[in-house]
């Protein structure tokens, strides 16, 4: 692991919590894009040390969406910068974690991501990310 990448938060609008930490919090907003393989709208908020990552479900079918429903809007996973996802999701995999795909899905900004199941990090989600350049500061 490099660092700490950014962490997810899980919004129901979007548009409204992006104007709280610009104008409220005095962040600067980076980019909203839509990441059609998690099925969700992001935007990627710097907050100087790291990125905060404001995720809202575009579909009932998201699992974002799913996670509203049941736990409300809140943190919903820290994501960890790694050099080569697939070397390791096998190293993980080796030490006895469980991750929720077999191999990266293509996530927000072009980076490869996975996810390690909660049950295997004691209740935390944690997202692999792997950027092919270095991450906008």
């Amino acid at each position: 692991m490099k660092n700490i990448d950014h962490i997810g938060i899980a919004v129901k609008n979007l548009d409204e919590r992006t104007t709280y930490y610009t104008n409220v919090l005095g962040m600067k907003l980076l980019n909203i894009e839509e990441v059609e393989s998690e099925g969700v709208r992001v935007a990627f908020i710097d907050a100087n040390n790291t990125h905060i990552e404001l995720l809202e479900p575009l579909t009932n079918e998201s699992a974002i969406y799913k996670y509203l429903e049941k736990r409300g809007e809140g943190i919903h996973h820290i994501a960890l910068l790694v050099e080569n996802i697939e070397d390791e999701m096998e190293r993980m995999r080796k030490e006895g974690a469980t991750l929720l795909s077999e191999k990266p899905k293509n996530g927000a900004g072009g980076a490869k991501v996975a996810f390690i199941h909660p049950k295997s990090s004691n209740g935390v989600l944690y997202e692999l990310v792997e950027r092919n350049e270095k991450k906008e500061s």
